[in-house]
């Protein structure tokens, strides 16, 4: 038996592995932090393209400088056809996230700078990720339920023309605000599993749409994205009031999750689900569907009391918790909440990917390697006496 200490496995919870002006996310306080702001601030008082800036320059714009960069993102809204040709080659039925993670990095090829140095190269790349990762997204929709893919339109916010490539109509300026907001939301969130990827793919000098590529493959797994299709799927198996109280009895007593609630940060509600659960409740009443809003708010409020007196501590909602039920209402398809989350965080992963390789840099940024306990195999931790084939 091998009796060489073992490190517990942790996911490095605790351990700062680098330094960052990006985002600060205060759990015990619940605050969310975009390099300085307030994320209740920026979501009330800006738009994705505004917040795209402030992470990758470090400010934010003034009027001419947000003109530009929105129409440097409508023009690169345009990705090549060929993009389109290789999404309409794809099974119909394939997996979004895998979809676009195939699909990104053909981004490169109208990105005459990739790869050459500068930090200004790689933040035209930015833009064109961050504007490309929508088409493809929408057009993927639109591929794999035989539709005509939907051109952007350029008189129309990120947001707004995402929803309208998505479904073909222009949205109410409510519903296009309310995406926008939630594109802020999720735009940035420190070192989280996806983003610490990217970034150490970034060090080793890689270029940024490896990162991101790498990124959207760490968000694709079922501890990262893709928590609000399983709260939704939640919603859909409870789908009454009435049956709330079981179904919370059932999980607690097996020892599972109650998907939505919890975090591996927060000690208090997510400051982002405070700003998504009144737009769910408008939303729900917009499209006439207010059973996912009235169902999440009474399951919130009955699992944290039946969470504390059965653990005798409280329990808090997440971002995911009232996105599912708004990214529903608006009519987006449930296995397109990841892709989704990744049209919104691509503007994080490339800030951080921009800091990986040029703004912390003191002289030169460190190829993450970090180090492991051997605790060797079945003959113990030393070297093994090999043993010919025909003698095993």
């Amino acid at each position: 038996m091998n009796e060489c200490m073992s490190i517990l496995n942790t996911g490095l919870r605790g351990i700062d592995v680098a330094s960052s002006k990006i985002c600060d996310v205060r759990g015990k306080e619940g605050k969310l932090i975009y390099r300085g702001f307030l994320v209740q601030d920026l979501a009330k008082k800006a738009g994705f393209e505004e917040v795209s800036f402030l992470l990758l320059y470090e400010r934010l714009p003034n009027k001419d400088e947000l003109s530009d960069f929105s129409q440097s993102l409508k023009q690169k809204r345009r990705i090549p056809d060929n993009i389109f040709t290789v999404l309409k080659a794809l099974p119909p039925a394939m997996n979004p996230m895998d979809v676009i993670q195939t699909a990104t990095p053909l981004l490169i090829q109208n990105d005459k700078t990739v790869g050459e140095p500068g930090i200004e190269n790689t933040l035209h790349s930015a833009e064109n990720l961050i504007a490309g990762m929508a088409t493809i997204t929408a057009a993927w929709d639109r591929i794999r339920n035989n539709r005509e893919i939907v051109p952007p339109h350029d008189d129309l916010s990120h947001a707004a023309n995402f929803l309208y490539m998505l479904t073909g109509d222009i949205p109410d300026p409510e519903t296009a605000r309310f995406f926008d907001i939630s594109l802020v939301l999720h735009a940035e969130h420190s070192f989280n599993a996806s983003t610490f990827t990217a970034r150490q793919v970034a060090s080793t000098r890689a270029h940024i749409y490896a990162a991101v590529s790498a990124a959207i493959g760490s968000l694709s797994g079922a501890l990262h994205g893709g928590a609000n299709v399983r709260v939704m799927q939640m919603l859909k198996e409870i789908g009454s009031k009435d049956h709330i109280d079981a179904y919370i009895k059932r999980v607690l007593d097996s020892g599972d999750l109650i998907m939505g609630l919890g975090h591996a940060v927060y000690e208090t509600d997510d400051p982002r689900a405070l700003i998504l659960g009144p737009m769910s409740k408008r939303m729900g009443e917009i499209a006439g569907q207010p059973l996912w809003y009235d169902l999440s708010r009474e399951l919130e409020i009955k699992a944290k009391a039946a969470f504390k007196a059965k653990k005798q501590r409280e329990i808090y909602c997440n971002v995911d918790f009232y996105s599912a039920s708004l990214f529903y209402a608006m009519g987006i398809a449930m296995d397109l909440f990841s892709p989704v989350f990744a049209v919104s965080r691509i503007s994080g992963w490339s800030a951080h990917v921009i800091e990986e390789q040029f703004a912390m840099a003191a002289p030169k940024p460190s190829l993450y390697r970090p180090g492991a306990t051997y605790v060797g195999n079945y003959c113990g931790p030393d070297e093994c006496a090999f043993v010919d084939l025909d003698n095993r």
